[in-house]
């Protein structure tokens, strides 16, 4: 039997776009890819609220950096 696929929401698709541009900007910051996305996994949360605090994916990827 297939596998019944679940489609996300807008507002998910959104932060899973920019968790992507966050990690770039990390990578660009000196980490590497699996770096960046641990610690984008370990934090969730707490980019999650950077999102919906309107931070861009640059000022997100500093917070995280500093």
């Amino acid at each position: 039997m297939a596998k019944k696929e679940e489609k996300l929401d807008e507002e998910t698709m959104a932060l899973i776009h920019w968790c992507i541009e966050v990690e770039h900007h990390l990578v660009a910051g000196g980490a590497t890819q699996a770096q960046a996305q641990e610690h984008i996994e370990e934090q969730i949360e707490w980019f999650t609220d950077l999102f919906y605090d309107n931070l861009t994916p640059e000022e997100a990827a500093k917070e995280a950096l500093a």
